[in-house]
């Protein structure tokens, strides 16, 4: 199981820190690096911006008044302007890239979205994701996939959105160390 360390300079917990320290996983991780169990603390956390959050909107042409109109905002349940959740679930994803999919051949599914609490201008996201399993390929032995549970908490430690996701991963070593049938996918 992966070690986090502590980032002095910010005295947040994260595994970066050891990463660039030993080098061993500069961009992602192969088939074999990916432990069941495993927490990846996603460094460094990103606060989220009102310009970020409009642009994201104008790109995508969701217009909703929570998310651009202050005015409409503030008579709303929030009481302010809520930050579009499909923005905050392509930032969560991209804080994983480097962690879980930096060397993927596919993103293969994301399952069970949610956004629990919501997310307003400032709010700075911390994101963790836990391997939740590992499977090699039947089929190809140079691949497999991986499952993992990422949640995103603000700076309150509130939960504001999970997904889980699998995606396919090379191996370093293809077809070195076979698993039982239930463990492998075709």
């Amino acid at each position: 199981m992966a070690e986090p360390s502590t980032d002095s300079s910010a005295g947040v917990e994260t595994d970066q820190a050891a990463r660039e320290a030993s080098g061993a996983h500069p961009y992602g991780r192969y088939l074999e690096e990916f432990e069941v169990g495993d927490v990846y603390k996603h460094w460094p956390a990103k606060t989220v911006t009102e310009a970020e959050d409009h642009l994201f909107c104008l790109l995508t042409m969701n217009h909703h008044p929570l998310h651009v109109n202050d005015v409409y905002a503030q008579r709303s349940q929030q009481g302010r302007n809520v930050v579009a959740g499909p923005f905050v679930y392509s930032l969560i994803f991209g804080m994983t890239v480097s962690d879980v999919s930096g060397k993927a051949i596919a993103n293969l599914a994301t399952e069970e979205l949610s956004h629990p609490a919501p997310v307003f201008h400032g709010d700075t996201l911390f994101v963790e994701s836990e391997v939740l399993e590992k499977k090699e390929s039947r089929s190809k032995p140079d691949r497999g996939t991986v499952k993992v549970h990422t949640r995103a908490y603000n700076q309150d430690g509130v939960l504001v959105a999970e997904f889980k996701r699998v995606v396919l991963v090379p191996r370093k070593e293809p077809g070195h160390s076979p698993q039982s049938a239930e463990g492998n996918v075709d």
